[in-house]
């Protein structure tokens, strides 16, 4: 048991002294990449949106 608690310590220390190694975004930096993703996901979604239209479209035409 105490082997355990010693290992669970152990763990928390080195995953601490890890965080302290991290590169932390601005809050700048955080808004602008995310506002990035959103718009990349906006897009994506509207391209994903037209082709589905487009494919839809022909086939229905395709087999009337």
């Amino acid at each position: 048991m105490i082997a355990m608690i010693t290992k669970i310590r152990t763990f928390i220390s080195e995953v601490i002294a890890e965080m302290r190694k991290v590169s932390w975004p601005t809050r700048r930096e955080l808004v602008d990449s995310t506002l990035i993703v959103v718009f990349a996901s906006l897009m994506l979604g509207a391209f994903v949106s037209a082709i589905d239209f487009v494919y839809s479209r022909g086939v229905t035409i395709i087999f009337k």
